[in-house]
């Protein structure tokens, strides 16, 4: 078996004929197509899972109207990191109430915008910020982010954000001596976590700071456990599957949900951001072949290369870390052969890892093939460049069961907030 036919295989098992494939097939151009029922019974697992934990989908992800909307009527509420998300998702029919706040780093501007348009619940972690939002948006909720190594996760995400526990604490103070509400705590793993000890690390700081705080009279409302799910349908950079234990997760999670309340009280409520876990694995580009090219290096190896009309500027940005699934329609039980897969652009990192991700692609590819990538449903959209290059940004549809969307929507710009 081909390491191309592996990945048809694996991905086909699970999906079956399944509507987001009839649409690759339909589909004549280079588009991203989002499967909206896949996207909602997604959902619909999570909430299984975890129930009673109310879910905010981590809109950075897939900032789509439609999938906004799919999942607001589904019961979903929204993890805005500005006023134009904000706008967008309220737009898009996601109710004010279920909206925060979830990005620490905000101008005076930002919090203002944000109060004015109706958000009641705030980031926050560190003095500074608890002042301007005390200025900004005076009452308002505020919860803390407590740091996390991101250890075990493909994006770690352990710098930017967060503070140690004493900083917590300090927050929160000052937060209640400010006028603010000290609701809540979160925490994020890292996305794409690949570990279950990652959350009960990350519950164990949640069970000190809330110890700390009880001590101090303060009663928290909430725990945000923030993004991290990892989505199923991944290759690592070397083309390995990878097999997120999301069983060892979720049993690791109610667990610490259990601890919680034990030292906060039964009426400690729970919110989870998941992005990726939603909808990497219900979109999919359809592309195609620019080229298959043979170059010999300075070596004198010869290397091929395979072009396609998509990479890391126009839906493929993660192309540095994993591996996107790909299946070549026309060339199914073709014999293989090992490229560096590589999108379209003049810029050396619209590729593969040039010396551990060779592909096995079709010999027999030539231009204008279509190429399915596969599981590329989360940041597609969101990480693609206006033109970078004067490579267009991939058009965008929608499915659900026999419906579709219109096939010309293009990403749009964000609207400035007025």
């Amino acid at each position: 078996m081909t390491h191309e036919t592996a990945h048809e295989t694996t991905y086909e098992t699970a999906h079956g004929n399944s509507p987001l494939l009839a649409a690759l097939a339909a589909a004549t151009d280079d588009r991203i197509i989002f499967d909206l029922a896949g996207i909602e019974a997604r959902y619909a697992s999570l909430v299984r899972e975890l129930p009673g934990v109310a879910v905010r989908f981590a809109m950075k992800a897939c900032p789509v109207d439609e999938v906004l909307a799919c999942l607001a009527a589904a019961g979903a509420g929204v993890d805005a990191a500005g006023p134009n998300e904000i706008v967008q998702a309220i737009r898009a029919g996601v109710p004010v109430d279920r909206i925060h706040y979830g990005n620490t780093v905000k101008s005076d501007r930002n919090i203002a915008d944000a109060h004015r348009l109706g958000i009641g619940l705030f980031a926050t972690d560190c003095l500074e910020d608890v002042r301007a939002i005390a200025e900004h948006a005076p009452g308002a909720r505020v919860f803390c982010r407590l740091a996390t190594d991101g250890e075990g996760a493909l994006w770690g995400l352990s710098h930017k954000y967060g503070c140690s526990a004493a900083d917590a604490v300090a927050v929160m103070e000052a937060a209640r001596r400010a006028g603010l509400t000290p609701a809540g705590l979160s925490v994020h793993v890292g996305s794409q976590q690949m570990t279950a000890d990652a959350w009960r690390t990350a519950f164990d700081r949640l069970a000190d700071v809330l110890t700390a705080l009880a001590r101090r009279g303060m009663s928290l409302d909430h725990v945000n456990m923030g993004g991290g799910l990892p989505a199923l349908g991944y290759l690592d950079h070397r083309g390995q599957q990878l097999d997120p234990p999301l069983d060892k997760i979720f049993v690791v999670v109610r667990e610490g949900m259990r601890r919680c309340r034990e030292i906060a009280g039964a009426g400690l409520d729970f919110v989870v951001e998941p992005g990726r876990y939603l909808v990497a694995d219900h979109g999919a580009i359809r592309a195609h072949v620019a080229r298959l090219t043979v170059r010999h290096g300075l070596d004198g190896q010869p290397r091929r290369w395979l072009y396609l009309s998509c990479g890391k500027f126009n839906g493929l940005y993660e192309m540095d870390a994993l591996q996107y699934r790909l299946v070549f329609p026309t060339h199914r039980d073709a014999a293989g052969v090992p490229a560096v897969v590589a999108g379209p652009s003049c810029d050396s990192d619209d590729a593969y890892s040039h010396e551990h991700g060779l592909v096995q692609v079709p010999e027999a590819v030539v231009s204008g093939d279509p190429v399915w990538v596969l599981s590329c449903g989360a940041y597609a959209i969101s990480y693609m460049t206006r033109g970078f290059n004067g490579f267009s940004p991939l058009p965008y549809t929608w499915i659900r069961g026999e419906d579709s969307g219109p096939d010309d929507q293009r990403p749009r710009l964000p609207e400035r907030v007025r």
